[in-house]
């Protein structure tokens, strides 16, 4: 086993992209669209005996104050030999671990996707708070579409034919309707309380090829009611962002715009549907909604740290705690 830096695209996502329910977050294009938004990134994989990618790992460097730093793999490393995880990953964070001695990086945050084991580790790995959601809602489309709805709950089912009966309709877009976009994600931030990326970060995905990201609306009498944003990759589609008006709720565009995605994606050869994130406590309504398209909940181990500079590290902990109490 040898690790490398991957700069080869198909080689990248051909590996990554194979996995079941492939997690964009570790594609090419995930990290070009980091690159722009973030400034550095690193591709480490680890090749086999006959030069084949067997293991990867995206990482973004991460400023904090004081000049420091750290590394955050977003759902990933992704090692494709599940019998050898504990073995590759361990070479994976030994390469990690040089790399932040040299970039001052105090610890690696990372998300792992399975239940995994660290053997003869000598640096602490501690839990965090959660970066990507631990739970999400996945939507089997090998299905047919008629299966897909009557296994639907039926206030769902209801309100998808409510908005079709509506004329509730589904456009594509490209970065030319941001405005419209953006003021769909701010009006739903303000109503669920939601936390947003600024201006710039969703400018900046809307510059990515439309193959792999799209931008849709759901429109009433020629009026945008609901905005996506969608990724496709690999097998999976991935609902990542959205945003709704508070006018019309009556004509249920919300749920016009994901049954046409569904359709979509399923149309266009992708076996799951990603609803990007469940959680009853912190988002009761978005998660009620979701559950209502009854996919199958897939729970994630969770947000790791694992830490190279201990000082530094139980420093920022506390900083973090203080911050989180005012």
């Amino acid at each position: 086993m040898q690790i490398i830096n991957i700069t080869d695209k198909k080689q990248l996502n051909d590996f990554v992209g194979g996995e079941e329910h492939a997690q964009f977050l570790q594609s090419f294009e995930w990290g070009e669209f980091q690159k722009e938004v973030s400034g550095i990134i690193w591709r480490i994989g680890a090749i086999d005996d006959g030069g084949q990618l067997i293991a990867s790992a995206k990482l973004v460097k991460k400023q904090l104050p004081m000049g420091r730093s750290y590394f955050y793999c977003g759902r990933g490393p992704i090692a494709g030999d599940k019998k050898r995880v504990a073995e590759i990953t361990n070479e994976l964070f030994k390469t990690i671990k040089e790399l932040a001695a040299e970039e001052g990086a105090m610890f690696l945050r990372f998300e792992p996707i399975n239940e995994f084991q660290i053997v003869n580790y000598n640096y602490p790995i501690s839990k965090t708070v959660d970066v990507q959601p631990s739970q999400t809602l996945i939507l089997n489309l090998t299905k047919s579409e008629d299966e897909i709805l009557q296994a639907m709950h039926q206030k769902t089912r209801y309100n998808i034919r409510l908005a079709e009966k509506k004329g509730v309709k589904i456009t594509e877009a490209g970065a030319e309707r941001f405005e419209e976009f953006w003021q769909l994600l701010t009006s739903t931030g303000d109503r669920d309380d939601f936390n947003l990326h600024g201006r710039s970060y969703y400018q900046a995905m809307l510059k990515m090829d439309n193959s792999f990201i799209k931008l849709l609306f759901a429109e009433y009498q020629g009026k945008p009611l609901a905005g996506n944003l969608v990724v496709f990759f690999g097998d999976t589609a991935t609902y990542i962002h959205g945003g709704s008006s508070n006018d019309n709720r009556e004509v249920m565009a919300p749920y016009a715009m994901q049954w046409q995605t569904i359709k979509l994606a399923k149309r266009l050869g992708y076996k799951y549907y990603d609803f990007h994130g469940i959680d009853e406590a912190k988002w009761p309504g978005v998660t009620r909604f979701k559950m209502g398209f009854n996919g199958q909940v897939v729970k994630y181990p969770g947000t790791f740290d694992l830490v190279f500079d201990q000082g530094w590290y139980n420093i920022y902990k506390m900083v973090r705690k203080v911050r989180r109490t005012f």
